[in-house]
């Protein structure tokens, strides 16, 4: 199934279902009293998610054995950067009517709003090099060397979501959990392939 040319169908419908609830709402004015801070959470916390679905392919495929999940990791990667513009363009056009001396001013002074930009911007270059023709022209090590970048974005995202809510940390605290976990499972993963790497070079020279 996960070979199909149609699987990633689903994952397009799925992905895109949360932009036609919160377009389905905008239509009905179902936007809460204050829609400005509904559509800007909405779209963090959706950004957030596909972040955490895109660092959560690799151990997916490692623990489940199914390698074709790999072809879904650009495409949930994407989504996260299409739900972060999103929330981006609100506050910057629909919060700040493009008042780029008041956005400034806020980047500077609101640690949150500088960590929730220095993980945007972080996705940028991820989505700019995100088709089979850079990885082509970057080679395939120094591509993967740069979309190393979605851990720094990712990091970023749980600290401007934490230090944006002023009591209740459940749902910051849950997403550092499983970013915690994602990266952890990478580290501890590269530790083990250089140890095996040094025990293959370590028998290769004992012969």
């Amino acid at each position: 199934m996960l070979r199909s040319r149609w699987a990633k169908v689903p994952v397009w419908i799925l992905s895109l279902a949360p932009a036609v609830y919160l377009g389905w709402r905008a239509y009905n004015s179902d936007l809460t009293s204050n829609p400005i801070e509904y559509i800007t959470h909405f779209t963090g916390d959706w950004t957030l998610r596909f972040l955490v679905f895109t660092l959560a392919i690799s151990p997916l495929r490692k623990l489940l054995k199914l390698p074709d999940l790999i072809k879904f990791r650009r495409l949930l990667g994407l989504f996260a950067f299409f739900y972060g513009v999103l929330h981006f363009s609100t506050y910057l056009g629909v919060d700040k009517f493009f008042d780029f001396h008041e956005i400034w001013g806020d980047v500077a002074k609101r640690p949150y709003i500088t960590m929730g930009f220095t993980g945007f911007v972080l996705m940028i270059p991820l989505a700019v090099t995100s088709t089979v023709g850079w990885i082509r022209r970057m080679g395939g090590k120094r591509w993967q060397r740069l979309h190393r970048l979605v851990y720094g974005s990712a990091v970023a995202g749980v600290i401007h979501y934490y230090w944006l809510v002023k009591s209740d940390t459940r749902d910051p605290r849950l997403y550092a959990i499983l970013v915690g976990f994602l990266l952890a499972f990478r580290l501890v993963s590269w530790a083990m392939g250089q140890t095996r790497s040094t025990a293959v070079r370590a028998s290769a020279v004992a012969r």
